[in-house]
């Protein structure tokens, strides 16, 4: 799974992308400092997975992961290929949501495109610029179905809904505001890789000064907060910088002691990471043992033997049964043969849905 963090130039983007992953992109104080899309591999923060490996004592302890892909600064004019706009939004069509990074902070030394600070319109230009390469692709396809539909009446359906999703653009709405009406035309969407069409989550880029109380006092962060309820969409707040001086300490006992001094529990990054997970709608099933406790990604509503397949292929092909037990159990258990002893193992079927935190042991024929 792929998330692309967008916005315009000198908003934080790369800033935050190195607090996120260590990579290193490069940042300067100028647009299009960032022209090919860096790509980080992040670990999904869950003391569950580091909670295990201690009972356990495992050799090795896996996290799910997510990429982020550092997608350059978008301007006026990118759907008409401003600023590279083509290949930028390119690169946003192959994720599959996006971290809207908007500038909610003052600084003089830091330049900002449209020479001020205003992150609605900054938002709008955004999501202006998206819409309007989704009209370009919509109108295109439709081009070419309804000239095919003439002879195909299958694709009647299809055409009907891309002038649905025209309607719904030129309204100045995304083609998430469409509902489709079943899960086949869920399906069909999905391969039209509309932009305005991923979910969003918004990161509100403050100063270090606006952190710890979520930016409540920030009117930048307030009209951010009401653009994006309006839209449905999540709000979190984060000082890129901060989390770029987090990332650079070389402990974990570093870290607690920085995030206590600024009056704070868990860092932004790591509330952003772990709603970008939710955000997708995914899950994590645990396993564990001596050789390794891992945590293993899966889309809500998965059934036991496709998230066997997720370890292996054989897994899933023979798959026999799921010894299931939540999380929290084991660990007031303190061990699997204890939650055995007491009935608190689950023997689950190919029909059990998979549950965030269950920790499996699955059975299967080779």
């Amino acid at each position: 799974m792929k998330l692309g963090i967008v916005g315009l130039p000198n908003v934080g983007k790369s800033t935050l992308f190195n607090s996120i992953t260590k990579a290193g992109a490069a940042m300067e104080n100028f647009p299009f400092c960032t022209i090919d899309p860096n790509i980080g591999v992040v670990q999904v923060p869950d003391k569950r997975v580091d909670t295990l490996g201690e009972m356990y004592h495992s050799k090795k302890v896996t996290h799910a992961v997510i990429d982020f892909v550092d997608i350059a600064g978008l301007v006026k004019g990118a759907s008409k290929g401003e600023g590279l706009g083509n290949q930028f939004l390119a690169n946003i069509r192959e994720t599959d949501a996006i971290v809207h990074v908007v500038r909610c902070f003052e600084d003089d030394n830091v330049i900002h495109v449209d020479g001020s600070v205003d992150p609605v319109r900054d938002i709008e230009t955004i999501n202006i610029e998206l819409a309007l390469a989704d009209l370009d692709t919509v109108d295109k396809r439709l081009s070419k179905v309804s000239k095919a539909a003439r002879i195909d009446k299958t694709l009647q359906k299809e055409e009907s809904v891309l002038r649905e999703i025209k309607g719904v653009l030129e309204e100045g709405k995304p083609a998430s505001a469409y509902e489709p009406a079943d899960e086949d035309e869920a399906a069909l969407i999905k391969t039209f890789t509309l932009l305005t069409a991923k979910p969003v989550i918004y990161a509100a880029n403050v100063s270090e000064d606006d952190v710890a109380d979520e930016g409540k006092g920030n009117p930048h962060v307030q009209k951010v907060r009401e653009y994006a309820e309006k839209a449905g969409a999540a709000v979190y707040v984060l000082s890129a910088k901060m989390e770029e001086e987090i990332s650079e300490l070389e402990t974990e006992e570093e870290r607690v002691e920085f995030l206590d001094a600024m009056g704070l529990t868990e860092s932004g990054l790591d509330k952003l990471i772990k709603a970008s997970y939710s955000l997708l709608g995914l899950i994590s099933f645990l396993t564990c043992g001596e050789d390794e406790s891992r945590a293993w990604t899966i889309k809500a509503g998965t059934k036991a033997p496709q998230a066997a397949g997720k370890i292996h292929t054989d897994f899933e092909r023979g798959f026999i049964k799921a010894e299931v037990v939540p999380y929290d159990v084991l660990v007031k258990e303190g061990s699997t043969a204890a939650c055995k002893e007491k009935g608190l193992v689950g023997m689950e079927g190919k029909d059990y849905v998979v549950k965030d935190g269950d920790v499996i042991l699955f059975r299967f024929n080779v």
